[in-house]
């Protein structure tokens, strides 16, 4: 009985704080694909900080669905010399992570 009660507990709260259901799930998936790679979300790497990113792209209409899209189809000369490639995700997994990078200020 108590696990059930939890259970409900642990997804009502889930459903008041959609944010930070999605900080969880676009961290796992940060983690989990090829991102960790060569992005960090306080410094630059290989490519810029997510915390850039979210500067750069600040108050811009769309700035999620271009996020996104860079994200699976890769970019070139947005952020200097070196591309980022494509990545292997979803359309919603995409969104997810751009609405999250955005997040990272």
């Amino acid at each position: 009985m108590k696990v059930i009660a939890f259970s409900l507990a642990a997804l009502a709260a889930a459903s008041l704080s959609p944010g930070l259901a999605l900080a969880a799930d676009a961290e796992t998936l940060y983690q989990a694909k090829a991102c960790v790679a060569c992005h960090k979300i306080d410094g630059p790497m290989v490519g810029p900080s997510y915390q850039d990113v979210a500067k750069k792209y600040a108050g811009q209409d769309g700035a999620a669905a271009t996020l996104a899209k860079h994200i699976q189809e890769g970019s070139q000369g947005v952020w200097g010399a070196i591309p980022m490639p494509p990545n292997a995700v979803t359309d919603e997994e995409a969104k997810t992570l751009a609405e999250w990078i955005l997040q990272q200020k």
